[in-house]
């Protein structure tokens, strides 16, 4: 499914666009079913912890994750993403850890294709997310810091990592879950900004986890939208500068973003769990039970309590380049 010439494409546009690699029916259904249950147990989460005052369970998928974000001033994310946050978390934070999550993170086309991209020992680097952005006007009156579901800012993946992973082989997964459009919030790219290395990222109170994004003049003028049927799959270098657009329609974008790097290589987040997805040498040690991946993220936000990392970002506030 990824060719010679789409290898030679990636490298020198730093990212590669695969329409179809996933069934929308029988890939991405399972994963809806799953979101609808989790959205209805974090609503009645949301309510017993007072942060709304109803589950909204009257209301379709899309108009109650809109309301039920708004009204819980941005907490409901949390239950969705599947990954823990970098800070503050304590026993009880939530986070997203189902069966048909951990099947797309396995499905045979995924690492099928990313198999091309660095070998076939390949481990599910945990630096994962699920972007369900509801319509901006949702997000209007919300405090807490949202750009992952809102306007992401122009940013590199190897910018969010820590710099013991700076030699790791690194591949973006992005998948479309709905349709991304110009108008409800597509990715966008630099092309060929991955063969500037990495840039800088200086501080910005838009930007997710470390707050840092890259500053505007130094992205460039060539900035390419990539909209994206369901099942669609982009790959992205982990040098390449992208970002998103604002969701202005009426419905929600949904994506997932995951990683992928080789066996042993340093994932740039020590604390966080990966695992073995594929390894054609010892495919004994691959994690095929969900519910074992599960367990995984739950001992980790247990040590995260107890040891919490000092600090994730790569540069300081109040760096110069920034000033």
């Amino acid at each position: 499914m990824v060719t010679e010439n789409d290898l030679t494409r990636f490298r020198e546009d730093g990212y590669l666009h695969v329409p179809g690699l996933l069934d929308p029916d029988a890939d991405l259904v399972p994963l809806r079913t799953e979101y609808a249950d989790t959205l209805d147990r974090a609503a009645r989460d949301l309510v017993k912890r007072g942060e709304v005052a109803s589950a909204r369970d009257d209301l379709p998928f899309d108009n109650r994750l809109g309301h039920l974000m708004e009204e819980s001033n941005g907490a409901l994310n949390a239950y969705l993403d599947i990954a823990l946050p970098q800070k503050g978390v304590r026993l009880d934070t939530p986070m997203h850890a189902g069966p048909a999550t951990f099947a797309l993170l396995r499905h045979p086309h995924i690492l099928d294709a990313v198999e091309a991209f660095i070998g076939p020992e390949i481990y599910s680097n945990p630096t994962q997310h699920v972007r369900i952005k509801p319509p901006a006007r949702r997000l209007a009156n919300t405090t807490r810091v949202l750009s992952e579901i809102d306007t992401t800012v122009w940013h590199q993946d190897q910018g969010t990592l820590t710099p013991e992973a700076d030699g790791t082989h690194l591949i973006t997964v992005w998948i479309a879950v709905t349709k991304a459009t110009r108008n409800n919030g597509c990715l966008l790219v630099a092309p060929g900004s991955h063969k500037r290395g990495l840039a800088l990222h200086c501080h910005d109170a838009r930007a997710n986890y470390s707050r840092q994004a890259i500053p505007e003049h130094l992205v460039g003028k060539d900035r390419v939208p990539l909209e994206a049927k369901p099942g669609d799959v982009i790959f992205l270098d982990k040098n390449t500068m992208h970002a998103s657009l604002t969701n202005r329609s009426r419905s929600v974008r949904w994506s997932l973003d995951f990683r992928y790097n080789p066996i042993g290589q340093p994932t740039g987040r020590p604390w966080f769990p990966g695992f073995i997805a594929r390894s054609r040498v010892a495919p004994e040690t691959e994690l095929r039970d969900p519910r074992e991946w599960a367990n995984l993220w739950r001992e980790a936000k247990k040590k995260l309590v107890a040891d919490p990392p000092t600090s994730f970002q790569r540069w300081a506030e109040d760096d110069p380049g920034c000033a």
